[in-house]
């Protein structure tokens, strides 16, 4: 009774035995040789997937190339898991001999640790890995909350040999590829646009009532009025359709002539003063003080002093001329701006106008 129950053991044993190795076998192979190679394919061979039949005609290429485009709009706004689905467990791993991967994150964790990645402004800054912006390119976040360029996490992780997080060194994370960052520069995008769209309306908007409103300003007003002058002098050129030397030149003529007849009037009116007047005149001078001769700004003789006083200063000094308009000159001063006037009859150095003259 004892050896049947001795050799009962022994046979569970060994059946245990030889199920723990068959699973240990079927885990190694399906985990580490090859990942569609499994024992219990009675063939030992990879399956592989049947090709896809091809379609001939011209309608189904173009419907298939409207699904496709379709098929890419939807996908570039979906957000997708990139790990590939895990594959189901091994008899090891059911048996508790090898520890079972973890459970992947279902939409609602997804949706926290998203959550967490925008409280963390991860789409806002720039990629931690190439440390560019990240625009319109395919953006992937990670389990941990971190956010990457795909095509750099791709690298870190090809490089670097182990599926570690390049942030905060998390073995074993799972890869979602998102479109914050897309979303975020298209709104960046669309801001600048329209903050540049307003500035043009303003600066526009602005132009015109510069055009149009006098400001306040005396040196904008003076520019507003200039610019209008300039306006309607231009316009008037434009419009004109006459030649404008032949114009011009009329202009000057009658301009020459109309000064001509205003001094032969101004010669006609003016009369030689008389003694009375001349001394009414001398006193005009004296009393609004002029001492300086307007031409050559030296001292005149002064005509309060003395009779003998005023003789022997005339004498040191240059002779004075009054003349009839009350203004008083140095003789040779007045002479030399005579001889230089092309009238002849020429005006007052001060007045412009007609003269007599009498030497004190």
């Amino acid at each position: 009774m004892a050896s049947r129950l001795q050799k009962g053991m022994k046979s569970k044993t060994s059946s245990a035995m030889v199920v723990t190795a068959v699973a240990f076998q079927d885990h190694i192979t399906r985990s580490l040789l090859h990942s569609n190679f499994s024992l219990s394919d009675p063939l030992w061979r990879c399956n592989r997937k049947a090709p896809r039949k091809q379609q001939s005609g011209e309608n189904v290429e173009e419907e298939e190339e409207e699904m496709g485009f379709q098929r890419q709009e939807r996908q570039d706004e979906r957000e997708y898991v990139l790990d590939p689905a895990p594959s189901p467990l091994t008899l090891a791993q059911k048996m508790g001999l090898v520890a079972s991967p973890a459970e992947r994150l279902m939409e609602a964790e997804w949706t926290r640790v998203k959550a967490r990645s925008v409280e963390q402004g991860e789409s806002a800054q720039p990629c931690a890995i190439c440390r560019e912006e990240f625009r319109l390119q395919p953006q992937v976040l990670l389990s941990c909350s971190h956010v990457f360029h795909k095509a750099c996490l791709q690298a870190f992780e090809r490089f670097s040999g182990r599926k570690r997080c390049p942030v905060c060194r998390r073995e074993q994370y799972e890869t979602r590829v998102i479109h914050d960052a897309a979303r975020l520069f298209r709104h960046q995008c669309a801001t600048r646009i329209q903050a540049c769209w307003r500035g043009h309306v303003a600066r526009k908007w602005y132009r015109h009532v510069r055009k149009t409103i006098c400001p306040k300003d005396k040196r904008l007003r003076r520019r507003f009025f200039e610019a209008k002058l300039q306006e309607l002098n231009d316009s008037f050129v434009r419009h004109c359709h006459t030649n404008m030397e032949a114009f011009l030149s009329d202009i000057d003529r009658s301009l020459s002539s109309s000064r001509r007849v205003f001094q032969q009037l101004e010669r006609k009116s003016v009369a030689e003063p008389r003694e009375n007047d001349w001394d009414r005149i001398q006193r005009q001078v004296i009393q609004r003080g002029v001492l300086d001769c307007p031409i050559c700004l030296t001292a005149l003789c002064s005509q309060d002093l003395p009779t003998e006083a005023a003789q022997s200063n005339r004498q040191q000094r240059r002779r004075t001329v009054l003349l009839s308009c009350s203004h008083l000159f140095h003789q040779l001063c007045l002479e030399a701006f005579e001889s230089f006037t092309a009238d002849s009859r020429p005006s007052c150095p001060l007045c412009r106008s007609v003269y007599y003259k009498k030497v004190i």
